[in-house]
């Protein structure tokens, strides 16, 4: 018995939908909440940058660094992104990913301080081809900048600028 196309194409294409939600979902599932946030705030940068006119997707995180010490934590990813059939200007909900277009990776350096709702201390990021002539050069810049944000916090490296403080005197009693 053969089954039309109009059939059996939604199921196959439903199955296809399901599997890459459930991968999506798995990378998600195994990252801190610091990391997602690191991921989520790549996208913003990649997607603000004028010469990016699609949208494009979370391929793969690779890695992950993440360390706490007295001064925060410091998170350190890449990010592997995949091109979407979306513009970014006018975003669907469900974008299909070209296989053969372009898949730049980000690597992404954050500080975040100790508090409660953790503030940025000092970020760096850097998305480019995934293939690139200079490697060696960008990959030295990466691990210099990467480790000058690491050391974002730290006690050694303040600067006491006028007005940060204030001292009064109180009254007699």
């Amino acid at each position: 018995m053969r089954l039309p196309v109009s059939l059996w194409l939604p199921l196959a294409l439903g199955v296809a939908a399901v599997a890459a939600v459930a991968a999506v979902a798995a990378v998600a599932a195994g990252q801190s909440p610091l990391q997602r946030r690191v991921v989520r705030d790549v996208l913003e940068y990649f997607h603000g940058r004028s010469n990016v006119h699609f949208l494009f997707k979370e391929r793969e995180v690779d890695g992950v660094i993440e360390r706490e010490d007295p001064s925060g934590t410091f998170v350190q990813l890449r990010l592997g992104l995949a091109q979407t059939a979306c513009r970014k200007r006018a975003p669907q909900r469900h974008c299909r990913v070209l296989e053969s277009r372009r898949r730049p990776t980000c690597l992404a350096c954050y500080k975040f301080d100790t508090s409660d709702v953790p503030k940025v201390l000092d970020k760096y990021h850097n998305c480019g081809p995934s293939h690139h002539l200079a490697a060696k050069e960008i990959r030295q810049r990466d691990e210099a900048e990467c480790r000058a944000v690491e050391e974002a916090g730290k006690g050694g490296d303040t600067l006491y600028l006028p007005g940060m403080f204030a001292f009064s005197r109180g009254l007699p009693a």
